[in-house]
């Protein structure tokens, strides 16, 4: 086979796989949508976390509000967010291992 056989052998098998690749890719898109809608959800509560934190007053202002307002259900929602803060340290260091 001379050197022009080869290359010409190569061209088409590159191209042959660029083809399969290109497939392969639309293929992927197809069957990931569904992890792409729950990571953009997930995105979205990170960045209202985030938010959140970088406006810590606005935070302190609802707490303020509520307590001021009805003292007697913040009293009650801040030991349901506890109990859950304390829940998540409990199954964090049981799932990882940190304290």
């Amino acid at each position: 086979m001379s050197l022009d056989g080869r290359a010409l052998e190569f061209a088409t098998r590159h191209a042959t796989l660029r083809a399969k690749l290109d497939a392969q890719r639309v293929e992927l898109a197809r069957h990931a949508w569904p992890v792409e809608k729950a990571l953009d959800g997930a995105d979205k509560v990170r960045n209202g976390v985030d938010w959140l934190k970088a406006h810590p007053e606005v935070v302190v202002a609802v707490t303020a509000t509520v307590v001021v307002v009805s003292p007697r259900r913040a009293w009650r929602w801040s030991k349901r967010g506890y109990m859950l803060w304390r829940g998540w340290q409990s199954l964090r260091v049981a799932l990882l291992g940190i304290s």
